[in-house]
């Protein structure tokens, strides 16, 4: 299972607003922010949560994860969903 990097959650706990505003911002609720920080719940390659708030933060894509495999849907449910559905 991939998780955010430790970069990205640097920039989440050093970032100039609380994480909740960040989250609001990013169109994500706090809770999921948090729940995501903590490796409670899952992201994928390119998540688009993840996305959303590395851009609130300014942060690039390449920078936010980490356990990154050959395979980006290898260890994702349905292998090959496209993630825009």
């Amino acid at each position: 299972m991939r998780k955010v990097s430790q970069k990205f959650i640097e920039a989440v706990k050093l970032a100039n607003r609380p994480a909740y505003k960040i989250a609001w911002e990013a169109g994500i609720h706090p809770v999921l922010l948090s729940k995501i920080l903590h490796g409670y719940d899952r992201v994928w390659r390119n998540d688009r949560r993840v996305m959303a708030v590395a851009k609130v933060l300014g942060l690039d894509p390449g920078e936010c994860f980490e356990g990154e495999s050959m395979n980006e849907n290898a260890d994702r449910p349905g292998g090959s969903r496209d993630e825009s559905q």
